[in-house]
């Protein structure tokens, strides 16, 4: 992979997360948040292919060096993460890439699969200057509960009909929650799809065709909405 750790400050402490950089060596900003495994490769590839895109991609490390393969290990992970810490760690990265010197964008988009989603919902809540669009893979985290009343950012939603995760009785109500405040969405719930179909490292989830269509709105997105 061509991208590199980078460290970032985070409320008096340091983060590191891994930041890829498009051929040009600028563009818009733009967040990557790990699933409940941590910043493995699938997540840093990710990042990659949004520098491919022409973004400037930063997927922070919110585990600290932890990661795991194990859904059981993943679990005890996700539900140990400090949630103020994390909240740190996000509004961090996102001062650290507009900060940067490659980033052009006003402000950065975050986009986050699984745990990831709704710490991006979560990102936009404590970060509402530094985030201007979000992307959520089928989100779901017991302990994250953003206060919606403070995004402002417009959301798109990617999720699966099949998702004993997030069933779509609570993607519909996400959805009336935030078109209520005035926040400009797009949500698309995949037929046939399971939770993570994302993510191409699971075969036994991966949906190829669903996965093709969330990228493209997801980078359609972020190239509307990050001026």
């Amino acid at each position: 992979m061509a991208g590199q750790m980078v460290a970032f400050p985070s409320n008096g402490g340091t983060a590191q997360g891994y930041l890829a950089k498009p051929a040009s060596g600028r563009g818009p900003g733009v967040l990557v948040i790990q699933e409940w495994w941590g910043l493995v490769d699938h997540i840093k590839d990710v990042a990659e292919r949004f520098a491919a895109e022409g973004f400037v991609a930063l997927a922070p490390d919110l585990y600290h060096g932890q990661a795991t393969s194990e859904p059981d290990e993943a679990g005890k992970l996700m539900m140990a993460l400090n949630i103020d810490q994390a909240a740190r760690d996000l509004r961090g990265a996102a001062q650290y890439l507009l900060r940067e010197g490659s980033v052009t964008s006003r402000q950065v988009g975050v986009v986050g699969f699984c745990m990831g989603g709704q710490l991006a919902l979560y990102a936009a809540t404590v970060a509402p200057d530094e985030i201007g669009a979000v992307a959520d893979f089928y989100g779901i985290h017991p302990n994250v509960q953003p206060d919606l009343s403070k995004l402002k950012a417009p959301v798109l939603g990617a999720f699966a009909e099949q998702d004993g995760f997030v069933p779509v009785q609570a993607v519909r109500e996400l959805e009336a929650k935030l078109r209520a405040q005035g926040v400009e969405t797009d949500f698309k719930i995949y037929a046939g799809t399971q939770h993570a179909f994302f993510n191409d490292t699971r075969p036994e989830v991966y949906n190829e065709s669903a996965a093709r269509d969330a990228w493209g709105r997801t980078v359609n997105w972020f190239r509307k909405h990050l001026q």
